[in-house]
């Protein structure tokens, strides 16, 4: 399978994050995607489809802000990573931005995404390796894979979160739609939902958005993600939540599967963009399901019977020193 990845991705290396009540190093961190790089081969480089293609999906306020925060923070007089400690939950009057602490909140959900120096650059370069995929695809490539970090799905159109800042699949998403590729569907095996997406595209009927992911009752990120978010407006139906319990192992995760490339196939989807994270892995150390490294073939082969052109995102996935070998297992699922 094609596969591309930008090293300037690799500039994005936050320091730490708050985690559970406690500062910890942070897991996203560099090596996740130099494992996968070296466990598939060596991914063509990315081209550069510049701003236009982010700005279809991301708000300017939020981009200019993403793009000035760790320059902004540091003139602020503070040291290492810029990083939210106060959000604006009630708005009596128009928020006071003039602080670069006030813009945090206002543009982040959690604390547990730092903007490092290096955070514009990768961020940037992930969505291009994601859109060289989607290109690759539209270009007549059966599916082609985008080792995008940092990952992407739990940012909104003016927010980060979740370890991520632009949301790669959803850029990927709206370029496919514009091009006229469509219908499109997002299929989201990440173990974490993703809120950004979901949030993007619900009030659209054009993009089909469905993910299988852990109960939000439980898990990260606790306030999308529930079986009766289905859309809403235009949009209404086109959303799928199946969200699944701690301990899921093969089989029943593959018949949730199963349902959502069924709802996939009779919406009339006639290209997949496929947000894959790995840490639905057993070993992942901030997830709970049950997954082996031999059950990611079966995932990716289940996936590929769909019989769609296929853009693969990369998402999430933590246990590094198996990361590499997971997702290699996952893309020997579809056929070359």
């Amino acid at each position: 399978m094609i596969s591309f990845f930008d090293e300037r991705q690799l500039r994005h290396a936050p320091l730490r994050e708050l985690h559970n009540g406690a500062w910890t190093p942070y897991a996203e961190c560099a090596d996740r995607a130099r494992n996968i790089r070296d466990a598939i081969g060596t991914p063509a480089p990315a081209r550069d489809f510049g701003m236009a293609p982010i700005e279809a999906v991301h708000d300017a306020d939020y981009l200019a802000f993403l793009k000035g925060a760790h320059a902004a923070w540091r003139a602020a007089l503070r040291e290492d990573d810029a990083i939210a400690y106060t959000w604006p939950v009630v708005r009596r009057r128009k928020l006071s931005l003039e602080r670069i602490d006030a813009r945090l909140g206002q543009y982040s959900f959690d604390a547990s995404t730092p903007i490092a120096e290096g955070t514009w650059d990768g961020a940037y370069w992930s969505a291009q390796t994601a859109l060289t995929a989607l290109d690759a695809v539209l270009a007549g490539a059966r599916t082609a894979f985008a080792l995008c970090r940092p990952p992407g799905h739990h940012a909104g159109a003016d927010y980060l979160g979740g370890y991520c800042y632009l949301n790669n699949a959803a850029i990927a998403a709206q370029h496919a739609h514009a091009a006229g590729a469509g219908p499109v569907a997002i299929l989201d095996v990440d173990y974490h939902h993703g809120n950004g997406t979901q949030d993007i595209f619900e009030a659209r009927g054009d993009i089909f958005f469905a993910s299988i992911h852990a109960d939000p009752v439980t898990d990260y990120p606790f306030y999308w993600g529930h079986a009766d978010e289905t859309g809403s407006g235009d949009g209404a139906g086109t959303t799928l939540n199946i969200p699944m319990p701690r301990g899921t192992r093969i089989d029943a995760y593959l018949a949730a599967l199963d349902t959502a490339l069924a709802r996939i196939n009779d919406w009339g989807a006639r290209l997949l963009v496929l947000s894959f994270g790995a840490d639905t892995f057993s070993g992942d150390p901030i997830s709970h399901f049950a997954i082996e490294t031999e059950d990611f073939a079966t995932i990716g082969a289940r996936i590929a019977a769909l019989g769609l052109p296929t853009a693969i995102i990369m998402e999430g996935g933590y246990a590094v020193g198996d990361l590499g070998g997971n997702v290699a297992r996952f893309l020997s699922g579809f056929p070359d």
